[in-house]
């Protein structure tokens, strides 16, 4: 922005530094004895900041006593955000936050904070939003330099150890100096991340139309892949929420290009590196654009999303192989990232003692060693040939050749290769149980483990496993049972936890599932949690706009309204997606204006860059095009719902009733000896049917041109 331009002095003080956002994770949070050093750290229960408990720093986890302390000493403070997984973070502590002469000067000259950014995201949004600002680009760790009021006046990523040194001298030595100046810019670019924040209120409303969606996917269409999938670039997320925001596109317009972008990134993504092919589930993201070589660390809202996404394609497309990655991702999580009372950890480590990748990948006498005879099959599937060799002599399982093209090629049928791969798999996972696995974070994040119910929803709908239906029940449980404990919703819990921070996308996420679970189980009582849920989370973080603040602001934290995806949808979408459920389930008409009045505030970001907000394109696919209300009500109506579930639809809300109701979508409709599907579009309703393809046909007599 315009005002960091005219304040030269400080500028200057920036360093260029490269955007380190790769992950690693050093040790469970367990605190160690015979320590040389602890500090207050030693205090928490975040496994980010008991990592950094025994360093020389002498770190403070944040609060306002800590500001205080810094205004009563005159000190600036040193701020680093980072998670328990961010292998750049663990190196700038080995190299810098370790060394005693660092440690001194940081303990002499600054108050020193550190800050789980997980455990924290509306603090990491916010310097983020400022690092971004003065560096073009951000990441972690994040390190910057604060006053004693909060504003930053230095932010940066990743130093080796004389640079931080070269950073924390030159800036106590300034703020000695010139503390006013350095003030008067703290203040600037304080209120140029304000003004960030600002922007989205003060957008104009503008009507979302067909015109201006397809608008939005062409522009995006500009930046895809068409060999490899994804979008172009030399590092790949898979971004499952734009993915399926795409394909319901795709499949209600019947845009052959789009569907066929989603289905070969999906393809491209399961074949490549950046599935484990061992023990499931997804890496975070490729270091290379043809998926080969991931950052070997998995999160669990990558892994959620990406469950819902392939459940859904498979009721489009009956690939068996999204079918099987479902399954083994979701055996994944519940082996390795549960914990024994229902919760989801939120990350498992890419390193094992220090070095990347050691836990999942090969050396090719290894293979030929565990594998003997089956070895030359394997090594043609999986690309175990020297040009393909990772880094020192080591392999990384990547299938670049189609399953049918290797069946033909080998003479193979699909039921003998499939047992083979079984084989392989078996032999893989016993020997790599004798490594040492990456550590995880611990913490149960309420946002993350609701994106997980709806994967393990999606994949009961599309595969009609109860086993999935019982996980998410499970969750459910766990989350009101530890993290919306006595109606105090938290967006991390650990055992003993201080934390008592909350956000808009816990409320958001977790309403949602609570309505997913109301939409399967046609129980009433998920519906009024959901409902409940909004209605706290309507009033906690009202703005004066028809968004919604992420957080609740306090004098060190401005109020945040954020409206693009992340790592996750983004909180007011999903919060404007909900509105629209419940209004059209109870025809409350303020709700829909809601959702509508929201969606009006980001059409034109959906135009110019809809790359960065999938969650509020699958808003706005419903508000541009028609929308249907599938009612079933009756005995019978969970085993129709059933098949109902099984069909890709688009578009809809799809409830239920076995009783009879007040809601609005069921009143004056239950019979007690019949059951009857209800297929309306935009106020008006075709005659009650009993069977689901009667009722499919009267979406098409209304016009719905989204079934195979």
């Amino acid at each position: 922005m315009k005002i960091y331009k005219s304040v030269s002095y400080i500028i200057l003080l920036l360093f260029i530094a490269s955007c380190k956002n790769q992950n690693k994770n050093e040790a469970s949070g367990v605190a160690q004895e015979n320590h040389e050093f602890t500090n207050d750290l030693i205090n928490e229960t975040s496994p980010y900041l008991l990592q950094h408990a025994h360093n020389p720093v002498d770190w403070k986890a944040w609060s306002d006593d800590v500001f205080k302390k810094a205004s009563e000493e005159n000190k600036l403070v040193v701020l680093s955000v980072g998670y328990s997984t961010c292998h750049w973070c663990h190196v700038m502590e080995e190299e810098s936050f370790e060394d005693t002469e660092v440690a001194k000067l940081m303990n002499d000259k600054f108050v020193s904070i550190k800050v789980d950014r997980e455990e924290r995201p509306d603090l990491d949004m916010v310097y983020q939003t400022a690092l971004q600002l003065v560096n073009g680009t951000g990441g972690w760790p994040m390190n910057a330099i604060i006053m004693p009021n909060g504003s930053p006046v230095f932010l940066g990523t990743y130093y080796e150890k004389e640079e931080w040194k070269n950073i924390l001298v030159k800036f106590s030595t300034e703020y000695e100096k010139n503390p006013e100046k350095m003030a008067e810019y703290a203040t600037m670019l304080a209120g140029g991340v304000q003004e960030v924040y600002d922007q989205p209120a003060k957008q104009l409303a503008n009507a979302i139309t067909p015109d201006k969606f397809v608008d939005g996917i062409t522009e995006w269409a500009t930046l895809w892949d068409k060999q490899w999938g994804g979008n172009l670039g030399q590092q790949k997320f898979i971004l499952p929420a734009n993915l399926t925001m795409l394909l319901d596109y795709a499949v209600l317009q019947k845009d052959k290009e789009a569907e066929n972008h989603v289905i070969n990134t999906l393809d491209k993504v399961i074949y490549g590196g950046i599935y484990d092919h061992v023990d499931g589930g997804f890496f975070r993201y490729s270091t290379d654009n043809t998926w080969k070589v991931p950052h070997f660390e998995k999160m669990l809202y990558d892994n959620a999303q990406l469950v819902y996404l392939l459940s859904k394609a498979y009721k489009l497309t009956k690939n068996k192989e999204y079918k099987t990655k479902v399954e083994e991702t979701l055996k994944f999580l519940k082996v390795e990232m549960r914990n024994e009372d229902g919760g989801y950890f939120s990350a498992m480590d890419a390193d094992s003692n220090g070095e990347e990748g050691v836990y999942y990948v090969w050396q090719k006498g290894e293979l030929q060693s565990l594998l003997g005879d089956n070895f030359e099959l394997f090594s043609k599937y999986f690309d175990i040939e020297d040009s393909q060799v990772w880094e020192d002599g080591n392999y990384v399982l990547n299938n670049t050749i189609s399953k049918d093209k290797f069946l033909k090629e080998f003479d193979l049928s699909e039921e003998a290769f499939d047992k083979k791969k079984e084989n392989w798999k078996s032999t893989l996972y016993q020997a790599r149980q004798k490594r040492e696995k990456p550590t995880k974070d611990y913490k149960i994040l309420t946002s993350w483990n609701a994106l997980l119910i709806d994967g393990l929803l999606e994949a009961y709908k599309a595969f009609g496993d109860e086993k999935y239906l019982r996980e998410a029940v499970s969750i459910f449980n766990y989350l009101q049972q530890h993290n919306y404990k006595g109606g105090e919703l938290v967006h991390s819990y650990t055992k003993d936890s201080k934390q008592k921070e909350v956000f808009l996308e816990d409320y958001a996420f977790l309403a949602k599932s609570a309505f997913a679970l109301y939409e399967v189980t046609l129980d009433v009582s998920y519906l009024q949690i959901s409902k409940e849920l909004m209605k706290i989370g309507s009033e906690k973080y009202k703005s004066n706009s028809e968004l919604f603040y992420y957080n609740v602001s306090s004098d060190l934290v401005p109020s945040i309204i954020n409206t693009s995806d992340g790592v996750v949808p983004s909180a007011n979408a999903i919060m404007a997606q909900n509105f629209m459920q419940l209004g059209h389930l109870e025809y409350n008409t303020d709700f829909l204006k809601k959702a509508e009045l929201m969606g009006s505030l980001i059409t034109s970001d959906f135009e110019s860059h809809a790359v960065s907000y999938g969650a509020w394109g699958s808003l706005l696919l419903q508000q541009a095009y028609p929308f249907y209300e599938i009612v079933v009500v009756g005995n019978n109506a969970k085993q129709l719902l059933s098949e109902i579930h099984e069909t890709y639809i688009v578009n809809s809300i799809i409830v239920g009733s076995t009783v009879e109701s007040d809601i609005s979508l069921f009143k004056d409709r239950f019979n007690e000896d019949e059951t009857f599907i209800y297929v309306c579009q935009n106020n008006t309703c075709k005659l009650p049917v009993k069977t689901v393809s009667n009722a499919f046909e009267q979406m098409k007599s209304f016009g719905y041109h989204g079934f195979k």
